[in-house]
């Protein structure tokens, strides 16, 4: 792994997961009707396991992506909700005091 990918992973593990998607999506595009060489095995990936990068992990690492977007929003919506409950709160304690 790169010293950036390693980086990357320990600050933000989902920026990993996502960069991987798109390489990995680029790389079948690519090598269609090729196969992919593999450094840790002898044997490279054929067309029965591109299908199943195809078929099984491109979708998985896309719900998991869609998943942490819907976590994001409810947590940047919970966010935004606590500040204007903040500013609310202080233009009333304005109001009081004035």
């Amino acid at each position: 792994m790169s010293l950036w990918l390693d980086s990357l992973s320990r600050e933000d593990p989902v920026a990993l997961v996502h960069s991987s998607h798109l390489a990995l999506t680029r790389l079948l595009r690519t090598h269609r009707g090729k196969p992919i060489r593999r450094l840790w095995i002898d044997h490279p990936y054929g067309e029965e396991e591109i299908t199943l990068l195809e078929e099984e992990l491109i979708p998985a690492m896309e719900q998991f992506l869609a998943r942490i977007q819907e976590i994001d929003a409810a947590l940047e919506a919970a966010h935004e909700a606590e500040i204007e409950r903040v500013q609310a709160a202080m233009a009333t304690e304005a109001l009081a005091a004035a």
